[in-house]
């Protein structure tokens, strides 16, 4: 199962993640739903990179099937807001469509928020 943690600023603005783990959907390199949730991922991370000027920490840990992004700017961008909530949007709808057994997503408040 893939978890992922969305958190959440003190204005519920999203600003950051945290995903572990895989889809167990299909074998691996079959597997639609890890795929799906990793080009959302990715892609919401290099947009934010490219399209933004906020500052960010971001990481993947392949050994460890862990990916870490957290929005330093504060306020974020109205851009990286948006991208953020796209990319929770679509996480969601894949949860919605094959269900908690492959992906399940959590907000969370960002310590110190």
């Amino acid at each position: 199962m893939i978890k992922v943690i969305i958190y959440q600023d003190s204005n519920n603005v999203y600003c950051g993640f945290r995903m572990e783990g895989h889809a167990g959907f299909a074998a691996s390199g079959s597997d639609i739903v890890c795929s799906a949730v990793s080009v959302l991922v990715i892609n919401t991370m290099n947009s934010i990179e490219q399209f933004t000027n906020d500052q960010f920490n971001g990481a993947v840990h392949k050994e460890k099937d862990v990916v870490s992004f957290e929005i330093l700017s504060e306020p974020a961008s109205e851009a990286a807001r948006l991208l953020m909530d796209s990319l929770v949007l679509g996480l969601k709808g894949i949860q919605d469509e094959y269900g908690e057994k492959y992906i399940k997503i959590r907000i969370k408040r960002k310590q110190g928020a």
